[in-house]
């Protein structure tokens, strides 16, 4: 026998034993991708209220789910993992809740027939800001961890801006007497700061992750 084919017997035999790691660096980077895909759509719609924009934010949700079952399932297949496997998890459950607070912010924006307004909209642009910096973090996690950890922080400060402008805005709505617009617009900021709030905890996931690696 050929050495070449002992070698490549070997190394099937060792495949099967010890498979290699999936790799979760681009399954990641690619569930981050989806959600800064959704919260561009949601920044729209809060500009314009178009209903067309709407209904992709609806479609995307259905995308993310997609790929979330599919991280899921390679996760729960792996021998081993790049890194820690519940850090793994929380990413992918993290993000996908940004994803669905986006879908139930303009479903019950439609519901609820409540229009975008200035508070909205910032608060969406400020979720944007924080994705987008997570997306590069965790493409950068596999070549420049240190740079990853300061794309979590400019995340987790787009946060703090989104949760100020929420408090900013209950401030604000509380002043006047149409208590009905009041807890329908009430509810829209919150699914809002949720979002934010999914995607600081992903921050701090991607951190962790950093300091775990490094």
């Amino acid at each position: 026998m050929a050495a070449d084919e002992t070698r490549s017997i070997v190394h099937r035999v060792l495949d099967r034993i010890f498979p290699k790691a999936p790799d979760f660096h681009r399954l990641l980077t690619e569930q981050a991708d989806q959600v800064v895909h959704t919260v561009g759509l949601l920044v729209r719609f809060m500009e314009h209220a178009e209903p067309d924009v709407a209904r992709q934010i609806k479609k995307d949700e259905h995308t993310a789910d997609t790929i979330k079952v599919r991280n899921l399932h390679t996760l729960n297949e792996a021998f081993s993992t790049p890194f820690d496997r519940e850090d793994i998890y929380r990413a992918i459950m993290d993000l996908d809740e940004v994803v669905n607070y986006c879908k139930s912010t303009v479903n019950e924006m439609d519901v609820l027939g409540v229009a975008p307004d200035a508070y909205t909209l910032e608060m969406a642009r400020c979720l944007n800001e924080g994705v987008i910096a997570l997306a590069r973090g965790f493409s950068r996690l596999a070549h420049a961890p240190a740079e990853a950890a300061a794309d979590a922080d400019i995340a987790r400060k787009a946060e703090r801006r989104a949760e100020k402008l929420y408090r900013k805005a209950l401030a604000a709505l509380f002043q006047g007497d149409d208590y009905l617009d009041m807890f329908k617009r009430r509810e829209i900021y919150r699914h809002l700061s949720n979002a934010a709030d999914r995607m600081a905890h992903g921050a701090n996931t991607l951190h962790d992750i950093v300091v775990k690696t490094c």
